[in-house]
């Protein structure tokens, strides 16, 4: 299994179908990385599905991405209301409401997931929401098959607890967690020595193309001293994605 960082320390790389560029570190600012991951469109043994379980569960646990790139014009986006618009992703099959001045991007080299697709304020900032897309195998159908949400949350932030490192790494805590129409819905924080705790709030659920189940992970993410300003309009926009 690969080893998770909890904090992305590179610049990664994205695109719109007319530019492609590599945003410089200065622009980006300390999130959770982005973990490879095998492609699961094997038929899974039962031997095996106890530990891809858990290998998918950490994989999600990293999909939080970041932001700043190139508006994308392949996708649809139309007025919801003065503070916010609703963003449509005809080829994955998605729509959500994000603030209605806030920038769209996709990661050109999404790192072992399907697809990333990222929100974020034009200012340099913390907060942000994304869209992490994964293929799954077919032993997973539903949410279920990777047990009930109380387990499936507990296993996902220990797996990026290192806390208990000498000298201690990131702490992880869960806050909350809830199953609604389909969805899973994780509250949890991450937080590096000497920096500004995180919060995070995802909504994770499952979907097919037609060919194989797809696990969207949507997450937004915002500190301390923005949780004032921004904790209700990310949760706003993660609790607005639904498939189309």
């Amino acid at each position: 299994m690969a080893a998770i960082s909890p904090w992305l320390s590179s610049p990664q790389s994205f695109s719109n179908p007319r530019v492609s560029t590599r945003y410089s570190s200065r622009r980006c600012t300390s999130l959770p990385a982005v973990v490879c991951a095998q492609e699961h469109h094997q038929i899974l043994s039962r031997d095996q599905v106890g530990m891809k379980r858990r290998e998918l569960t950490l994989h999600i646990a990293s999909s939080a991405f970041f932001l700043p790139l190139i508006v994308s014009p392949a996708f649809a986006e139309t007025i919801a209301s003065e503070a916010f618009r609703v963003y449509t992703d005809e080829a994955n099959k998605f729509e959500i409401s994000i603030p209605q001045d806030w920038q769209v991007g996709q990661a050109a080299e999404p790192n072992g997931f399907k697809s990333i697709t990222a929100f974020y304020p034009e200012e340099t900032s913390t907060y942000n929401v994304s869209v992490a897309i994964t293929g799954l195998g077919p032993d997973f159908t539903r949410m279920e098959s990777f047990g009930k949400v109380e387990a499936f949350a507990e296993t996902l932030v220990s797996g990026l607890d290192r806390s208990w490192q000498k000298p201690a790494g990131v702490t992880a805590k869960l806050v909350d967690s809830r199953s609604s129409k389909g969805f899973y819905y994780i509250e949890y924080t991450l937080q590096n020595p000497g920096e500004a705790r995180k919060h995070l709030y995802s909504a994770i659920g499952m979907a097919t193309n037609g060919w194989y189940n797809r696990l969207y992970t949507v997450t937004g993410q915002f500190t301390d001293e923005e949780s004032g300003d921004q904790s209700s309009k990310i949760q706003k926009a993660v609790k607005s994605f639904k498939f189309i």
